[in-house]
């Protein structure tokens, strides 16, 4: 404000720049006296007496306009960045506003325009319009928030990818560890694919020291937690090993396959045969019992299994007579005793299809056990091979085992072969029946020739001794299609001798003798249809 009103002041003015007349005056009479000074003249005699002080101060407000207006320029090209373009602007700037200013300083003589009165107050302006510029950048610059980083170059990029944490198992905590472990265990698989997982089970009251880590194999049923695997001890064997504590999830699968009952009468029975969704949440509700391949170290088994993840629970597994006795190989098949109705031991074996590397122990099977008939339930390939030809055409010998051909007789939903066999002197009759109508994992389009199969193998097997050499039965897997065809075989003998019917429990039963009995829901919908249909023949034949 003072500097306004001293730039504009009229008193001054006219002290600097005199009248015309007077001037004119003084060079005409260069000798005259001079008169009186007025009041005003002494007061501004100074200013006017002094023209080398007037030059000076017009030279440095020149030199301070002049640095401000170069700090302008630096702060205009530090704010819009270093690049030519704007170096550039930055010149021509201070190429304009210094050019004046040199002419200025550079006109000679007393008279000139940089002695006038009128130099500074146009350079003071100028210069406080740049100050106040100056100001206004400076306060924006101190508002503005700082911009991005520059980016690095490829190689620094590069560099922090590599230095990322990479998430690997052994950079998770013992917490998140456990929490993934305990997610994974709860996962419910599909009943025709088993999934396995380890559960250490540990004694509390023991030393530390002597801690025994037993790793159980559980097959997860779908739609609960709750799985079991039966004893994994060898074969003869009863007790577990010091130490062992069952787990709770396997103690409820235990009592849950010994305990479980649904007794039906015959009104119950079609009743429930005719409700998918009663039946599916029962199915649903039994432990499959598959064991853990890893129950399994024998060298070499994998070319004895069709499928790696079904093999036979060890309590109750088939095991071959061998002359090598330290060869646990030659004395392995994938096969399990069944128990038929009222508990009665051995009254089947259930077994997979037998594989080009399995015919040899097949037979030997068939021949240690003394069985008298073979229930073939599979086609040969059904997408994939299900099962290896192993009966020839007219006659073979395996390990000593003459097979011989005798008869085939064609019915419409099987076909029955009559085969002898010889080894030394014995000789033994069997019965192969080939049912052919019965798809992989799924259902016969009709009941009634299932159950002509079923009535004429028991009556086949009760036309010996009563309690005689196992019947065998296998499909591909030796669990669906052949749980199926035992549980019905089984029912039926109980719906005839007592009236009632537990399909439930014979679910049960199977699945404690060898894990997955029938595989499907789909099959044991379609066991509870065909009991239904039995439980119909018997009351038309009473009636009659």
């Amino acid at each position: 404000m003072c500097c306004s009103g001293w730039l504009f002041d009229p008193s001054l003015s006219v002290a600097m720049e005199p009248p015309p007349g007077e001037a004119e005056g003084s060079q005409d009479q260069p000798g005259g006296p001079v008169p009186p000074p007025r009041s005003s003249d002494v007061a501004d005699g100074p200013a006017r007496g002094h023209p080398r002080g007037r030059a000076r101060t017009t030279r440095g407000s020149v030199c301070v306009f002049a640095l401000s207006q170069i700090l302008l320029a630096c702060a205009v090209f530090w704010y819009s960045g270093y690049g030519a373009t704007v170096a550039q602007r930055v010149s021509d700037l201070l190429s304009h506003l210094t050019g004046p200013m040199a002419r200025l300083l550079t006109v000679p003589g007393a008279g000139s325009r940089l002695e006038s009165s009128e130099t500074p107050c146009v350079l003071l302006a100028t210069l406080s319009l740049g100050l106040l510029l100056a100001g206004v950048l400076v306060c924006h610059l101190a508002r503005t928030p700082p911009g991005p980083p520059t980016p690095s170059p490829p190689e620094d990029r590069r560099q922090s990818v590599s230095r990322q944490p990479s998430f690997t198992y052994s950079e998770w905590t013992e917490e998140e560890e456990e929490k993934i472990k305990e997610d994974f265990l709860d996962l419910d698989p599909v009943p025709e694919t088993p999934v396995f997982d380890c559960v250490m089970d540990i004694k509390a009251e023991t030393d530390p020291a002597t801690l025994t880590v037993k790793s159980v194999g559980l097959q997860e049923r779908r739609g609960s937690n709750v799985s079991l695997t039966l004893d994994m001890c060898t074969p003869g064997c009863s007790e577990q090993g010091f130490g062992y504590v069952m787990s709770p999830r396997e103690q409820s699968s235990r009592d849950y396959l010994q305990s479980a009952s649904s007794v039906l009468t015959a009104g119950e029975l079609h009743e429930k045969a005719l409700d998918p969704f009663l039946l599916q949440a029962e199915f649903f509700e039994i432990p499959m019992n598959f064991v853990d391949p890893k129950e399994y170290d024998i060298p070499g088994l994998v070319r004895k299994n069709r499928y790696k993840t079904i093999l036979p629970n060890p309590h109750s597994r088939v095991c071959l007579t061998s002359p090598d006795q330290d060869d646990p190989l030659s004395s392995y098949i994938n096969a399990n005793y069944i128990r038929g109705y009222g508990d009665e031991e051995k009254v089947y074996i259930a077994t997979q299809g037998p594989i080009v590397n399995t015919v040899s122990d097949f037979w030997r099977m068939v021949w240690q056990e003394r069985s008298p008939i073979i229930v073939m339930i599979t086609n040969i390939e059904e997408m994939n091979e299900k099962c290896t030809e192993y009966w020839p055409e007219h006659q073979v010998v395996y390990e000593g085992i003459e097979v011989t051909v005798r008869r085939v007789i064609q019915a419409d939903d099987y076909r029955l072969r009559l085969i002898t066999l010889r080894s030394g002197d014995e000789v033994r009759s069997l019965r192969h029946y080939w049912f052919t109508s019965w798809p992989d994992q799924k259902t016969p389009d009709q009941a009634p020739p299932l159950l002509q199969l079923v009535r004429e193998v028991e009556e086949a097997r009760q036309h010996g001794q009563r309690r005689g050499p196992p019947v065998i039965v296998h499909c591909s897997a030796g669990i669906g299609r052949t749980g199926c065809f035992i549980a019905t075989s089984i029912c039926c003998q109980q719906l005839k001798n007592e009236g009632i019917v537990d399909i439930l429990r014979t679910t049960c039963q199977l699945r404690q003798d060898r894990g997955g009995m029938i595989q499907t829901c789909e099959q044991y919908q379609f066991v509870h249809h065909v009991m239904s249909l039995y439980e119909k023949q018997l009351s038309r034949a009473a009636e009659e």
